[in-house]
């Protein structure tokens, strides 16, 4: 593993870092501009309290790199973690909007930086920017608890509504897998609410094996001999907690009590999902306006959709709804003829996650019967996606050295380490795009037997006149079309983000829709040896220029738990390297391409490539990214460094020995990497 270095936020734009942090970057320029002005950098040192519980409010902090624990501890000094906070949360909030002391301990866990915003400036920020204010309103509601019921024993609650506009949508199954993935993935409480008219069947205590569970009646002047919220909790055998409601609809004294009921449940379990019924009455709206997360489900038919369409509409026009609270999930139980583009078009909204279709005879628990299959991964991402505990993995720069990523990938296999999301700049983004369409570590081993012997690297080459580069590329893309054919990024197994660099803007440019060939070959055009690729109006150039190790488009997604793979050699390893070349490698030219008519295009071409032109270029740029690929570091938890020793980056025939280098560093690291995703 790379020894990282301390970390200097003031290598960042302080902008930047708050544009990072979920709170604040859905504000405008403006807005985080003030935040700027109005908050500082504090760093804390592995194991100092940064407040005491019951201590005065001081201010809001929000994670920036490290852990903090947040603890409570009882009369006799007894400690009770709540939660392990990681990178973009935020916490001091409750004590700030109170004016009440604090009610839990916050303890840096390891070394942290955090964005701190003192109270007389958080007074004046919430006044200056409402939306803000809007948000933690929200927040709140999840974390501020009833006292009158007992003390807090979770941090933070999320009140998820599985919902639908029609019938048979496969809701209430989603609704009991993603209840029990949450459970199985985070390691938090879970109960799962069936909600019913009291003229419906409860179909839930079936599915986990509760029999005759009690049934709450919501409806005024039920005949309950005991309306204690407790007693109708059912427990089983899978983890989770269930409880039936029924209602009458219309009935807004229903509403009222479940309301009340849900504001005692967030004192005992970190996620309540709610298996709503098919109806919008006002009750199942008042409902659904108290979640913080609205799931709809809808199938991929032309007349669901439209009906989906309507109904998240009128959720967000008609009753106000915050938009961002309202996730499409497509369930593909029904054939549909559409491709994913036009689905978007017809729903007009994007889709947060697609369902596959399953066999009528699958079992209910799917995600714990048969984890394999690919409705329990897609609703096993969904659930570490509502968990917050997405695990990202990039895989940077290096032509040859890059063949280190089929070692990681072999172990996180091997080991069945959960990745979520996956990026990468240049032959990373080639690997990366092998491994998420399907393909193992040893079939991508495999592929690299193309380049079985050292001039394998100029089945590659095809040369053209320097203008803009020696090479055209169309082998290349040739080579990609072979493995990867007409896929798109909709037709991964596991999302992808692919870095090239725009030329004229000087950015990053990140691909994660079309097709994949087009933009892995963005992403691998080095400059100076490929021609710019040309992308609709944009040059595009090798993403590695930019973005060496792409760490950074992983933090905008929200990851917290993000492993890189750096394979570019340190600066002192690259001068060695660079000297070599010169010293002791020749490039063979093949007899055929020396043959070729243009070849002999002046004594200029022909010395640059007898020297290696490919190889001080490579090595000029490489002495540029080992600086920018070690900035990027920082931003990762856990960096995997392989030693590369005594290899060198044409040596694409020794793809097993750089695989083995990869595998070797990886396993030294394993522990560190099984820490980072049990936390």
């Amino acid at each position: 593993m790379q020894n990282k270095q301390p970390f200097n936020l003031k290598d960042f734009d302080r902008e930047l870092i708050i544009s990072e942090i979920p709170l604040f970057s859905g504000l405008s320029a403006r807005a985080r501009k003030l935040i700027k002005n109005r908050s500082e950098i504090r760093e804390f040192k592995k194991g100092e309290i940064i407040y005491k519980e019951g201590s005065p409010p001081s201010g809001l902090y929000s994670l920036i790199l490290g852990r903090v624990e947040i603890y409570i501890e009882d009369q006799f000094g007894a400690k009770t973690t709540l939660e392990y906070l990681h990178r973009g949360k935020y916490f001091g909030m409750i004590s700030l909007l109170t004016n009440e002391s604090h009610s839990v301990t916050a303890r840096a866990m390891n070394d942290c930086s955090l964005l701190f915003i003192q109270k007389e400036d958080f007074d004046f920020i919430l006044k200056k920017i409402p939306a803000l204010a809007i948000d933690l309103s929200q927040t709140l509601s999840r974390r501020l608890k009833r006292k009158d019921v007992h003390r807090k024993t979770i941090f933070e609650s999320t009140a998820i509504s599985v919902f639908s506009s029609y019938s048979q949508a496969g809701k209430t199954l989603y609704a009991l897998n993603v209840a029990l993935s949450l459970a199985k993935e985070t390691h938090k409480s879970v109960i799962i609410l069936d909600i019913a008219p009291k003229d419906k069947y409860h179909s839930l205590p079936a599915k986990l094996e509760v029999v005759n569970p009690r049934v709450f009646d919501l409806v005024p002047g039920s005949s309950d001999s005991s309306r204690n919220i407790r007693d109708f909790i059912a427990k089983n055998r899978f983890g989770i907690d269930l409880i039936c409601f029924k209602y009458q609809p219309d009935d807004e004294s229903c509403v009222r009590t479940l309301v009340d009921i849900l504001s005692q449940l967030v004192n005992d379990y970190h996620y309540l999902v709610l298996d709503l019924p098919t109806s919008m009455d006002r009750g199942i709206l008042s409902i659904l306006n108290q979640s913080d997360i609205i799931q709809v489900l809808s199938s991929p038919a032309e007349q669901d959709l439209a009906q989906t369409h309507e109904l998240v509409e009128k959720l967000k026009n008609r009753f106000n709804f915050n938009p961002d609270k309202i996730k499409i999930i497509i369930n593909e139980y029904k054939f549909s003829g559409l491709t994913h583009e036009e689905q978007v078009k017809i729903l007009d909204s994007g889709v947060f996650a697609t369902l596959p279709k399953i066999d009528f005879s699958a079992p209910d628990r799917l995600v714990l019967d048969e984890p394999e299959c690919e409705y329990s991964k897609a609703v096993r991402r969904i659930a570490r996606t509502l968990g917050d505990c997405l695990v990202g993995l990039v895989l940077g720069v290096g032509v040859g050295y890059g063949f280190c990523h089929i070692g990681v990938l072999k172990v996180i296999e091997e080991e069945k380490i959960p990745i979520d999301v996956i990026a990468g700049s240049s032959i990373g983004s080639v690997i990366a795009a092998l491994w998420s369409s399907g393909k193992t570590s040893d079939e991508i081993l495999e592929i690299t037997a193309e380049f079985k012997e050292p001039k394998g690297l100029w089945s590659l080459m095809d040369f053209t006149f320097p203008h803009m580069g020696f090479l055209k590329g169309n082998k290349l893309h040739d080579f990609l079309k072979r493995h990867l054919g007409n896929k798109t990024f909709f037709d991964v197994k596991l999302p992808l983000k692919v870095i090239a660099s725009d030329v004229k803007r000087k950015e990053p440019r990140v691909f994660d829709r079309g097709p994949l060939v087009d933009a892995i070959m963005a992403s691998c055009t080095m400059p100076g040896v490929f021609a710019p690729f040309k992308f609709k109006e944009e040059l595009l150039f090798d993403g590695g220029i930019t973005s060496p190790l792409p760490t950074e488009p992983l933090l905008k997604m929200g990851i917290k738990k993000i492993i890189a793979v750096n394979v570019t050699p340190s600066k002192e390893d690259i001068m060695r390297q660079y000297d070599k070349i010169k010293d002791d490698i020749t490039v063979k030219i093949p007899q055929d391409i020396r043959k070729r008519r243009w070849f002999s295009i002046g004594a200029r071409i022909k010395d640059a490539f007898k020297t290696n032109i490919l190889g001080i270029i490579f090595s000029s740029v490489e002495i540029l990214q080992s600086e920018v690929a070690k900035k990027e570091a920082q931003l990762a938890d856990i960096v995997i460094h392989p030693d590369t020793t005594g290899l060198f980056w044409l040596e694409l025939h020794r793809a097993k020995e750089f695989a083995k280098r990869g595998e070797e560093e990886t396993r030294r690291n394993l522990d560190k990497i099984k820490k980072l995703i049990n936390e």
